[in-house]
């Protein structure tokens, strides 16, 4: 009796966990429809959160937003950070850069708070969009569609309350482009873009360090190394650095915050491989057609992510997604090391 009572009170507890859930996405979509229903334009931002968030979820659910409301991109102005008007192609017409209307030191600030992920409409927030209004001389009807919904929107797939068809569903995802940006600096015809830096997936720690190193080491001895350490330090992660080799160039100092991953992403499109903290440009370098390798140490908070990565950059034909556990080898004590190099061989 007591069992058959345990199993009722717990799918009494799904059933209302379940009500509670398909009650927040009807007033998710109900404020959608609201700010798509109008005819004005509409501001789709200001984003202001990581890379990957942006790559995996914010931009295929805008061009599913376009595509299931029948929205022209010349409705759609794009408010992003970076120099990233590119990855917006197909969905908005203009695009209005974030740090035109506030300083690179604002965003640092709310990194260094927490405040990542842009799940409320800040003061800062209502500082750029003014800012686009102005810029664009748009009329007083204009929407915004900010971040926020689409947080609200994937909640339930981040908590496990929703499947991965959910995020599909409401998705449309696609190869990016980078920019007609130039490198800052001359780059080598063939080579590996490096981004690593600390962060939950990968802390630092000194095992953690010496794999990275070993990792850079090895493959430095087959390509040259373009390290993409900007030193802006716009977000809450801080770069690693591995200097000293000829092999290895640093774009460190190279960087303005306007175009930061605009450049970082041409950088990106004309590599042979990219290796790095699986996190922010890792997302994105499938999706320019790159080889891509991430490397973590905890899992914990990426399962949802890497579930999405490797259901989607196959359909789209992006670059193979490699992801690099070294959990393993530094509880077993191993080493990475390069395999000899063949007169004659490339880099597969």
């Amino acid at each position: 009796m007591r069992r058959l009572f345990a199993r009722w009170r717990s799918h009494v507890h799904q059933i209302g966990e379940q009500c509670t859930t398909w009650r927040r996405q009807w007033e998710v979509e109900r404020d959608l429809e609201q700010v798509v229903g109008a005819t004005d334009s509409i501001i789709v931002g200001p984003w202001c959160s990581e890379v990957g968030y942006e790559v995996l979820y914010w931009i295929p659910f805008l061009r599913w937003v376009i595509a299931a409301y029948r929205i022209p991109p010349e409705r759609i102005v794009a408010v992003s950070r970076g120099g990233t008007s590119s990855w917006y192609a197909g969905i908005a017409t203009r695009y209005v850069e974030v740090f035109d209307h506030v300083q690179p030191a604002e965003l640092s600030a709310r990194a260094a708070a927490g405040i990542l992920k842009q799940r409320e409409f800040s003061d800062l927030d209502r500082i750029i969009v003014d800012g686009a209004w102005r810029t664009l001389g748009l009329s007083s009807s204009t929407r915004v569609l900010h971040p926020s919904l689409m947080f609200r929107w994937f909640a339930p797939f981040w908590s496990g309350h929703e499947t991965l068809g959910f995020v599909e569903r409401h998705t449309r995802f696609g190869r990016m482009a980078p920019s007609n940006i130039g490198s800052p600096v001359p780059l080598p015809q063939e080579y590996a873009a490096v981004k690593f830096y600390a962060a939950r997936s990968l802390p630092d720690r000194p095992a953690v360090r010496a794999q990275l190193r070993a990792i850079v080491d090895s493959i430095s001895e087959r390509l040259p190394i373009v390290h993409l350490d900007t030193g802006l330090g716009i977000d809450d992660h801080a770069d690693y650095t591995f200097g000293g080799s000829e092999r290895c160039i640093s774009l460190r100092g190279h960087f303005d915050a306007s175009t930061n991953l605009a450049v970082q992403a041409r950088v990106i499109a004309g590599a042979r491989l990219f290796v790095g903290t699986c996190g922010s440009l890792a997302w994105l370098a499938p999706l320019l057609g790159v080889p891509t390798v991430p490397v973590f140490t905890d899992a914990s908070f990426l399962h949802a992510h890497l579930h999405v990565a490797r259901r989607v950059y196959g359909r789209v034909g992006g670059g193979s997604f490699s992801p690099l556990d070294l959990t393993g080898m530094i509880d077993a004590g191993l080493a990475i090391a390069a395999p000899p190099v063949v007169a004659g061989a490339r880099l597969s």
